[in-house]
């Protein structure tokens, strides 16, 4: 039981969610504090559990029939009646891990912070949770996965009461929201087949597997243009979006038949948010001794 819920939070993906609350409010505070510690804790483990988990439980039938889950990108429990089982067990660890910390949040910070929070806590569960789910209605799953990972950012802003319209502040976070779209339009090309099959909508079973490979590409390069609005040195940032335009561009042909070949084009997308990651980590360090000012 413990293993299952430990793969269903997607441990590779802890950081992507983390890194962009702890980095926000650590930018705009200049300090360790409790409330750092636990937003980071909370968007570490918690949040992506409850993020991905729901939607193990309740994507289960689709994800039985999709070839790429059972690895890193989710796992799938044959047997349906242990299934039942640990689904259940999800679902209890989700609202274990997940209210505590959602309690001390809303009490540490403000209203605005607290709206916050409930709608980016939202965004997720509306997501996966049946009569919501909000993955299955095309362009919205884009813009609510992308909030997925721009929310921790945004709420770390909110609570660390920092305008979102500063014009250092807010090409970062538009920016975000735009490379997370195009990062989930791409993801969905590979299931354009599968979902098809499951009568599952997304945006690429609606404008084909082409279409959203282009928009993928065209959006990771608006995301680049958009930090261009950026102060030296954090204008450096521009150039990090179009290595992923690089990647999703390779498909810039595929069809609907050979969808299922964006697979190497996301496993890509995987490895390359770690050095990535690295970069925006070392360019923040800059920006923060104020070093090339």
């Amino acid at each position: 039981m413990i293993a299952s819920i430990l793969k269903a939070s997607r441990p590779i993906s802890w950081i992507n969610t983390a890194f962009p609350f702890a980095a926000g409010y650590l930018m705009a505070t200049r300090e360790i504090d409790v409330t750092l510690i636990v937003g980071t804790l909370f968007f570490l483990v918690p949040y992506n559990l409850l993020m991905y988990g729901i939607n193990d439980v309740f994507d289960y039938e689709s994800d039985l029939a999709n070839p790429r889950k059972g690895g890193i990108e989710g796992d799938v429990i044959r047997d349906r009646t242990e299934a039942q089982r640990v689904h259940r067990g999800i679902l209890i660890a989700c609202a274990v891990t997940v209210i505590p910390f959602m309690v001390w949040l809303l009490w540490a910070g403000d209203t605005w912070a607290g709206i916050t929070l409930v709608l980016v806590v939202f965004g997720v569960i509306a997501y996966s949770a049946p009569g919501l789910r909000f993955k299955e209605k095309p362009f919205l799953d884009s813009l609510t996965s992308a909030l997925h990972f721009a929310g921790p950012l945004i709420y770390a802003l909110v609570l660390a009461d920092v305008s979102l319209t500063q014009p250092g502040i807010w090409p970062v976070w538009v920016a975000f929201i735009v490379w997370g779209m195009a990062s989930h339009a791409f993801g969905a090309v590979q299931d354009v087949l599968a979902d098809r099959a499951g009568g599952i909508g997304s945006v690429a079973t609606v404008i084909g597997a082409r279409a959203t490979a282009r928009l993928a590409t065209v959006l990771y390069l608006v995301a680049s243009a958009l930090l261009l609005f950026l102060p030296w040195p954090s204008i450096l940032a521009a150039a990090l979006p179009l290595a992923y335009a690089a990647s999703t561009a390779r498909f810039w042909n595929i069809t609907d038949a050979t969808c299922e070949d964006a697979n190497r084009g996301w496993r890509t997308f995987l490895w390359l948010n770690q050095p990535v990651g690295f970069l925006v980590t070392v360019l923040l360090i800059v920006v923060w001794n104020g070093w090339g000012t």
